[in-house]
């Protein structure tokens, strides 16, 4: 099958976004579908090759294009045309995206003008727009108009996509609930890239124990919550592996670890490169997941971070929450507690490292749970979605995925 997927970001990229993307297409790829990948050149110079980037080998069916941007309030649109130009060329046998702009504005072209569309929602994003200002440190309030355009389009890509996603069972149910029933609708969380063969390795052996959390410095995941944790655990180490040093969020978390008097005992690594994260994961003892109880937590989020912990074969200490209870079952595979609360949170850390067995049945069952969540494992499912909406003539011209 001929898949274009569309993502107006700039490429490679180190946020989550740019991960998930790169990964879902490569496992398409793997799978014998061909993908063109339309995004925007990367910034840096020189540019960085996204499959060294993301760690890689190259891959002969999955296509990079990236063409240079407009100027500023430009790009948008230029990208918009850009994506209009290549859905409508008659060579894709599906396009795929979770770019709601691009997803209603190709759903007013008739279907005979484009292929079936399958729109991957992240969140309902007037609900995610209006959150902002209470969710970053930097968010801006939308305007009334703006809610109401993105409520439209959340409506037309609903009910005139071919095939639809969403990332956690609350979601979809949330947006059956505003929108009612629709066919070729399926849940699909976020995945982890699997090494084979795998094995676990236990963390190594240290003075104090390594309590670690990976990803985002925003204030709604939490990371100030594990701070005040940490300070009531004083004979822990805590590893912040993210967050770019130019950022707000990383100034304000490290002056929060120097009014803790914490500040000699955490390590703050700065933004690395996505292959890099294992590594660090591998040091720690306890693996943290600390997202408040906003909105997004509870209804919109699937986690990169919560697949690596997974992967890493150690115990997890996560935020109490439906979302996060999709993946981890509490005592099962991972201690939940209250979210927000920084004493709960200490003493779910402090339950795993006094108590061996409890934690190395955590560690096994984490480990063994991540191989429903592999990279490869989300294409198969997604490939459900696209056949189901592709013709059976274009399946048989494309031939069959190996």
């Amino acid at each position: 099958m001929r898949i274009l997927y569309l993502a107006d970001i700039r490429f490679p990229l180190e946020r989550a976004n740019g991960i998930q993307t790169f990964e879902t297409c490569y496992a398409l790829a793997e799978r014998g579908h061909d993908i063109t990948l339309a995004v925007r050149p990367d910034t840096n110079r020189p540019a960085r090759d996204a499959f060294v980037f993301y760690g890689r080998e190259r891959q002969a069916r999955l296509h990079l294009e990236a063409r240079a941007s407009l100027p500023g309030p430009m790009r948008r649109a230029g990208y918009v045309a850009r994506s209009i130009g290549l859905a409508t060329m008659r060579r894709f046998d599906a396009v795929l995206t979770r770019d709601l702009g691009i997803a209603a504005i190709l759903l007013r072209f008739p279907r005979g003008l484009r292929p079936p569309l399958v729109y991957e929602s992240h969140g309902y994003t007037p609900a995610v727009s209006g959150a902002m200002p209470q969710l970053l440190a930097n968010g801006r309030p939308p305007s009334r108009s703006k809610l109401a355009r993105l409520a439209a389009r959340e409506d037309r890509v609903w009910r005139e996509a071919e095939g639809y996603i969403t990332i956690t069972r609350a979601l979809a149910a949330e947006l059956t609930d505003r929108f009612g029933g629709r066919a070729q609708l399926m849940v699909i969380p976020d995945g982890v890239r699997l090494i084979e063969p795998r094995s676990r390795v236990p963390p190594p052996s240290a003075a104090s124990p390594v309590v670690a959390y990976a990803g985002h410095l925003y204030p709604w995941k939490g990371v100030d919550v594990l701070l005040e944790a940490l300070a009531r655990l004083p004979g822990a180490k805590g590893l912040i592996v993210g967050g770019h040093p130019a950022e707000s969020d990383f100034a304000r978390l490290q002056h929060a670890a120097a009014r803790l008097c914490i500040a000699e005992r955490v390590q703050f690594t700065g933004m690395v490169e996505p292959g890099a994260v294992a590594g660090y994961l591998a040091t720690a003892h306890v693996l943290v997941l600390p997202n408040t109880a906003t909105r997004i937590s509870e209804r919109y989020t699937s986690p990169l971070k919560l697949f690596e912990y997974l992967a890493a074969g150690r115990p997890i200490v996560a935020s109490d929450l439906p979302a996060l209870r999709e993946v981890v079952t509490a005592d099962v595979d991972a201690v939940l507690v209250p979210p927000g609360d920084p004493r709960a949170l200490a003493e779910g850390i402090a339950r795993v490292l006094r108590d061996p067995e409890l934690a190395e049945r955590l560690s096994a069952q984490a480990w063994s749970r991540a191989a429903a969540f592999s990279w490869t494992a989300r294409a198969e499912r997604i490939d459900q979605v696209l056949q189901g909406v592709v013709a059976p003539s274009a399946l048989r011209n494309a031939g069959s995925p190996a």
